[in-house]
């Protein structure tokens, strides 16, 4: 009997040392939950100090010791602080920190950060290829495009957008220009900010066998007043560019902008233009233009007196091919504006460049190339439109369809060399449907304020 009771007692104590450990554990369990958790949070605001720490001393910032209060957000920074650390970043990363909220969004789209950023010498920025895609139904999209390692250009995903782009890209001081629906809009990559224009009411009109359309639209730079301008032609013909009839207006980028007109001399002759524009100092704008089927000729505008002046392509340019049929652009050449024509590339491997040596006098060099054996298999049986040129000259080709394997090709007119550069990350979408592509090659970032 005493030892059935000593056992019923040895049990009921196991059981309640057994039951304390178990309330011990959970206890432990929950104490470690909540020190786990204050971790944490404690870890979360100490990185985030400790990014800013490093941030501020890798910029050679000076960073003010802030006393701690009791808020969720620790790491607040100073908004003084903070326009310091965006304006020395690259274009791209402020156009990717614009989705970190709409504070920042705001920021960096404002006139104060702009003007900040012309005070702070910005970091020398990898050149950016930019490629507008437009479908049928005027469906658009903005790729943004980074070279690698690899001789390629991979599509940053972070930085292209839906319903961004358009027609005739073309840019200067990092913003770029596009027409879509008839009206021309200004884009800025580097805050993100667009401006639409407004439509152009054109005094021409065209008769019913006529064609009117807007030819180009061109940027450029006035620099006595300041500003920032667009030129856009207006362009009437008949068939085979004949009655051939255009109208000039400009535009300044400013508050409360407008169109206004721009009445060329009465020596004036109406020209169509065909190719992007090309501004060597931003302030007179170059571009080949047509007068007829077979005469054509650089037309240059000069955006501070806002005058035209004309000089026809020297005489043995290749006359014998008409206007639709020929294949030039206009590129610089040794810092002074040159034809580059390509229209037997694909066939005899063959081009030529006209440089204009003196504008006053009139006087052209002439430099002819004949591609590398080894390399015609490049340029065979495809189309290709030059797509204006790189930093150090290089012409760039692109084909004049889109197709899987996309690429463009770089002319070497020193070396007489090509190299093929290809383009990852289109979506495929785009591959199938029959759509208009257009694309430049961005070497600076854009300070400007667009002015709505």
């Amino acid at each position: 009997m005493k030892r059935g009771r000593k056992n019923l007692k040895q049990a009921a104590s196991e059981q309640d040392f057994k039951l304390k450990q178990c309330h011990q554990s959970i206890a432990q369990i929950m104490e470690t939950k909540r020190d786990n958790s204050l971790f944490k949070r404690k870890k979360r605001r100490s990185n985030r100090a400790y990014n800013l720490l490093v941030m501020g001393c890798f910029l050679g910032l000076p960073l003010r010791r802030r006393r701690r209060r009791r808020s969720r957000d620790m790491s607040e920074i100073p908004q003084d602080l903070l326009i310091e650390i965006l304006c020395r970043l690259p274009g791209k990363y402020l156009a990717r920190f614009k989705c970190v909220s709409k504070q920042w969004s705001s920021l960096i789209s404002s006139r104060y950060f702009c003007e900040s950023l012309h005070t702070i010498t910005q970091p020398k920025q990898e050149p950016h290829l930019y490629m507008c895609l437009v479908d049928k139904d005027g469906q658009s999209e903005l790729l943004s495009l980074s070279p690698d390692k690899t001789c390629r250009f991979v599509v940053d995903q972070d930085l292209s957008i839906i319903g961004m782009g358009g027609y005739f890209l073309n840019g200067l001081h990092g913003l770029m220009c596009f027409s879509i629906r008839k009206r021309a809009c200004i884009y800025n990559p580097t805050t993100g900010q667009r401006l639409t224009l407004p439509k152009i009411k054109p005094d021409i009109r065209a008769e019913p066998d006529q064609i009117r359309c807007i030819k180009r639209n061109h940027m450029g730079y006035d620099p006595v007043d300041n500003q920032h301008k667009l030129l856009s032609t207006i362009v009437i013909y008949s068939e085979n560019l004949v009655n051939l009839k255009t109208e000039h207006w400009v535009f300044v980028l400013e508050a409360g902008g407008s169109w206004k007109k721009c009445v060329p001399h009465e020596n004036h002759r109406p020209h169509a233009p065909f190719v992007a524009g090309k501004s060597i100092s931003g302030s007179v704008l170059h571009y080949l233009a047509w007068h007829d089927m077979y005469t054509y000729a650089i037309v240059s505008f000069d955006f501070s007196s806002e005058e035209f002046t004309t000089i026809i392509a020297p005489v043995d340019v290749r006359y014998d091919i008409p206007a639709i049929q020929m294949r030039a652009e206009l590129i610089e050449y040794g810092g002074k504006i040159a034809i580059f024509e390509y229209s037997y590339l694909e066939t005899e491997g063959t081009t030529v460049l006209w440089v204009l040596e003196d504008a006053e006098k009139k006087e052209w060099s002439k430099k002819s190339f004949v591609l590398q054996p080894c390399q015609m298999h490049l340029v065979q049986d495809t189309d290709l439109i030059v797509k204006g040129t790189t930093q150090d000259g290089k012409v760039i080709f692109a084909p004049l369809e889109m197709h899987s394997g996309f690429y463009i090709l770089c002319y070497d007119l020193q070396n007489n060399g090509l190299s093929k550069f290809e383009i990852k990350g289109i979506p495929h979408r785009w591959f199938e449907i029959n759509g208009y592509f257009d694309l430049r090659l961005v070497n600076e970032s854009s300070v400007i304020y667009l002015e709505s």
